[in-house]
């Protein structure tokens, strides 16, 4: 776990400020609306940066594309840093009905994405739609624990083609997770290692398998001065890391 001081500096802004709230979800709205577009039209339903075809060529090889979506300049937010990073990967063999199988079934998450997933379970669904609740670990110098809930949306344009949409209702930090001592810190506490987390999955079966393609926008406190060296492995590595982690676990678990 991180050291006192380290601890201790960072408790100096527990919440997002007001502007960065603001700034979040204006992003957040940006991303959805061109997600809603490529869905409803079915053209271009993944989005690639580069040559589609070139882009796709190496997923049927086994590579992964990982892409970071923030524009230049557009990360930094009044005392706080937004991420935006999107992958893709093929998964042979793999159908959309096996993956969005994989995707509503919350209680298998602690074994199809250990050892970030600890705990998961459905709180309430209706439908196409779910309340969803995990506990998470991140370990990137600093090892955190969170208890975190989620809306969830699951949409299909066709058999071949769907996609989810994860918005984040609460995220809490949880000190000495496991032992008899455990308790979920205080809002003047936290230490803002992750505020917010959407998650959009998108996924197209053709080639003889699977498309899977993830964007991940998170947002976390800014880097205080002086702590650059503990805490900006954390919040700049861990947003990438947990994607690349998570698309792969979920490109395994299909595959079985």
């Amino acid at each position: 776990m991180c050291g006192l001081l380290i601890c201790v500096a960072l408790r100096a802004a527990a919440d997002p400020t007001s502007a960065a709230t603001v700034g979040f979800d204006s992003y957040v709205r940006g991303v959805e609306a061109r997600l809603a577009q490529e869905h409803r039209t079915g053209a271009g339903f993944l989005g690639f940066v580069g040559s589609q075809t070139e882009e796709e060529a190496r997923l049927r090889k086994g590579e992964l594309v990982i892409e970071r979506m923030t524009p230049p300049g557009g990360d930094d937010l009044p005392g706080a840093l937004l991420h935006d990073w999107r992958g893709t990967a093929f998964a042979p063999g793999a159908t959309a009905v096996d993956f969005e199988r994989l995707l509503r079934d919350f209680k298998e998450y602690p074994q199809y994405f250990a050892p970030e997933v600890l705990t998961a379970k459905v709180e309430s669904a209706q439908g196409d739609r779910m309340v969803a609740s995990m506990r998470v670990r991140q370990k990137h110098v600093l090892t955190v624990v969170m208890d975190t809930t989620y809306d969830v949306r699951f949409g299909r344009m066709d058999e071949r083609d769907g996609f989810s949409v994860s918005r984040s209702l609460h995220i809490h930090e949880i000190a000495g997770a496991g032992t008899a001592r455990e308790r979920a810190l205080d809002t003047d506490e936290e230490h803002g290692f992750l505020w917010r987390l959407n998650t959009y999955w998108t996924y197209e079966e053709r080639d003889g398998g699977l498309y899977i393609q993830v964007e991940s926008v998170s947002l976390s406190r800014s880097i205080p001065t002086g702590l650059g060296w503990a805490v900006r492995p954390f919040v700049e590595s861990v947003p990438r890391e947990s994607l690349e982690f998570t698309l792969r676990s979920a490109c395994a678990a299909v595959r079985k």
